[in-house]
């Protein structure tokens, strides 16, 4: 990996000391740098579009070059606000991309990464911003950001900075704490014990997919009810609510994170105007990007509990914050009518050594897809 150090170094020496962005896995050390090094220039935004607006607010009242990371998945979500507000052609407002590159052509990944890493510098291509391909080599960084940043000064356009798997990756910290007693996976288990038998459940990506999946593989049951949302970070209680719309006659449920629904949160309001009482909407909220380094969220700064009610969801007015409240939350939950909502407040870190999430999506989507329409 690069020295944080100097990376950090040579962006101060070249003007760039406002940091915002999403936290991603392949820039596990510099947003774990910047967090503790940086801490009142560092946003973590709510989703990546976001970062870009931040970024543009902060050119724009400083006229000092901001730096917005991200993991490429999220570089779709920046797309509009990259063409439509900072473009040359409308307000020209420079920035550094910094962006992790999953599914690099070549390097081998998983499904949801593939056809994204391939996307990635065509992305830039066709968006007209001029990238460099990042190498593990400390001697060379310096000119590389200095290029980079002159680029944005000079021409007022925004120029991305590619990080490769290793090159700007940690370790990451199992930040494992004790301010709540459940965790995710207990969490999710107690769900398990106490809805029906043909509940039907959406799970969020990272960590509350894997867990889900291989808790049925520990109670020796069937994922034919399961819809794992390995990609498009987000966007599983969507998935679920679609799929509660259609069967009124099965229970449906959304495993959440707060990260994950923070991202598209505007998603909560759909419920206000739709009948859809068999929709559990559950989030697991640790305060934590957990699966791509544990940098914090805003999880535990906000009631999702009240933001719920006020988008039209039933709850029982509070977060659950053990296994027992958790159990009655369900319970009382159990005969509402409308879109149910809980907030679980669960604690930070990892459960176990998970093994790798390898399974074939064309036959879970389609053994749901047969499940849904026996009938």
């Amino acid at each position: 990996m690069l020295d944080q150090n100097i990376v950090c170094e040579e962006l101060k020496k070249n003007g760039v000391t406002f940091f915002t962005g999403v936290p991603d896995s392949y820039l596990n050390g510099f947003c774990n740098h910047i967090l503790k090094n940086y801490p009142e220039r560092n946003i973590i935004a709510a989703n990546e579009g976001n970062a870009v607006g931040i970024a543009a607010g902060h050119y724009i009242a400083s006229k000092e070059i901001p730096l917005v990371y991200m993991q490429n998945s999220g570089l779709g979500n920046t797309v509009n606000p990259l063409v439509s507000l900072a473009d040359e052609h409308v307000y020209s407002i420079p920035m550094i991309l910094l962006i992790g590159w999953r599914g690099q052509p070549g390097t081998g990944d998983w499904p949801q990464h593939e056809l994204q890493g391939e996307i990635t510098t065509k992305l830039l291509d066709v968006m007209n911003i001029p990238y460099t391909i990042l190498e593990d080599d400390n001697s060379k960084i310096g000119e590389v950001i200095e290029k980079a940043v002159s680029y944005a000064k000079e021409t007022r356009r925004s120029y991305a900075l590619i990080a490769p798997k290793g090159v700007m990756a940690g370790e990451k910290a199992n930040n494992k704490d004790d301010l709540y007693p459940l965790s995710r996976e207990e969490a999710i288990e107690t769900v398990l014990d106490n809805m029906p038998e043909d509940t039907v459940y959406s799970a969020t990506t990272g960590r509350a997919t894997r867990e889900l999946f291989f808790l049925r593989e520990r109670r020796n049951e069937s994922r034919k009810n399961d819809f794992l949302n390995v990609g498009s970070m987000g966007h599983a209680s969507s998935v679920a609510l679609g799929i509660a719309l259609e069967k009124k006659n099965r229970q449906v449920v959304c495993f959440d994170g707060d990260s994950a629904a923070i991202l598209h949160l505007g998603a909560l309001t759909m419920v206000s105007k739709l009948d859809c009482p068999n929709f559990l909407h559950i989030v697991l909220n640790n305060g934590a990007h957990e699966s791509v380094g544990g940098q914090p969220s805003a999880g535990y700064l906000v009631d999702f509990t009240k933001i719920a009610e006020s988008c039209g969801y039933e709850t029982v007015g509070k977060a659950a914050e053990n296994k027992e409240e958790l159990i009655s939350a369900v319970k009382q939950l159990s005969s509402r009518k409308k879109a149910g909502f809980i907030e679980v407040k669960i604690h930070k870190g990892l459960s176990g050594k998970l093994p790798p999430l390898d399974f074939s999506h064309r036959e879970a989507i389609d053994d749901l897809i047969s499940e849904l329409n026996k009938d």
